[in-house]
């Protein structure tokens, strides 16, 4: 977020708001930026109860939901490198910030501000939204994102056959011609390699695209 100085100068906003997503708004054009939070990104999945859940779409809907059509008071404290106004906002007498991550909806963003660190011990104490289950931290999953990608592995003289690992650990290959082959990245540092024959592959323990592993599950 990277705050910037001077201050904003204007003290407030108030008007309907639109939801951007689970600590991001737009009141009369003007993007604010909750804050003191992090919310998860809109793209980004989180696991709960050993299934993916995009608790990114969810922290949009819980702001969506507590916010609806009323309006909303904004008390800018800063202004970031994006030009949004770093605010903490009101809905009556509810602290978004605050709500968003005492309900688990948004984590507490300590390395600007420790405003909402307690609120952030109380949702995990009680397990609420993406303490629930496991995820990375929004600020970890954007960094993720930006870092080059992994340089594929050559493959060796005729050996095409790509084994790829997903990220539920299943092993499938792809061959010369399949939809993903050309966008699929051979990464031999996370076991992932190259086959000369479909019978490598298979007796390595790889399964074809949309195969079955004899327990019903299928590829991807």
């Amino acid at each position: 977020m990277a705050l910037l100085s001077p201050p904003a100068a204007a003290a407030g906003l108030t008007g309907v708001a639109t939801i951007i997503d689970g600590d991001t708004l737009d009141i009369h054009g003007q993007r604010v930026r909750l804050h003191g939070i992090d919310a998860p990104e809109s793209g980004q999945v989180c696991e709960r109860g050993g299934r993916k859940v995009r608790c990114g779409q969810e922290a949009a809907r819980a702001l969506d939901t507590v916010v609806g059509r009323r309006a909303v008071s904004c008390a800018a404290k800063d202004r970031d490198r994006y030009g949004r106004t770093v605010a903490v906002c009101h809905v009556g007498k509810i602290d978004l910030n605050d709500w968003m991550v005492r309900g688990g909806h948004a984590v507490a963003y300590t390395r600007y501000a420790k405003d909402y660190a307690e609120a952030e011990a109380e949702a995990r104490r009680a397990r609420r939204g993406v303490w629930a289950g496991t995820f990375e931290t929004p600020e970890d999953w954007r960094r993720e994102r930006r870092r080059p990608p992994t340089p594929q592995a050559a493959p060796a003289a005729g050996c095409p056959i790509k084994g790829n690992i997903g990220q539920t650990g299943k092993r499938i290959y792809h061959l010369p011609g399949q939809r993903d082959y050309d966008r699929t990245r051979i990464d031999d540092k996370r076991g992932e390699r190259w086959f000369c024959s479909e019978q490598e592959a298979r007796q390595a323990g790889w399964l074809p695209v949309g195969g079955k592993d004899g327990r019903g599950s299928t590829g991807r």
